[in-house]
Formats: C-alpha cells, structure tokens, sequence
C-alpha cells in the first residue's frame, strides 16, 4: 500500500501492525522504500507536484 497522506499512513501502519495476522516487512514502525515494482500512480504524481511525502507498507500474512 502506499499513500501521500502522512496522517493516513500512520493509521494504515498502526492498524496493520495491531492486527497479528499481519508482519511488516521492516522492522517495526518502518515504512517501506518506494519499491521499483510499483508503478507511479496519479496520485503520488499529484502528491509530488504539492510537494507531499509518500509512504508505502508491504505487510506479509503470518
């Protein structure tokens, strides 16, 4: 997953990481570099041009 809205990123991450079905692929807390496989959205290209961050998360099912 990834998203420019920081505020959404901390929730995405604190929900994920609450549920124990789920294991983030960092360590804990850590957000995931912008992965090469992922294609640049409109929104993140939107995101760019104001100037917002981008957070990704890949989680794994345990």
């Amino acid at each position: 997953m990834a998203t420019d809205w920081q505020d959404y990123a901390q929730q995405m991450m604190e929900m994920l990481e609450a549920n124990k079905n789920f294991k983030n692929t960092q360590s804990a807390h850590t957000y995931t570099p912008r992965p090469e496989f992922r294609p640049l959205s409109k929104f993140e290209k939107r995101g760019n041009k104001l100037g917002h961050g981008v957070w990704d998360l890949i989680f794994t099912n345990r």
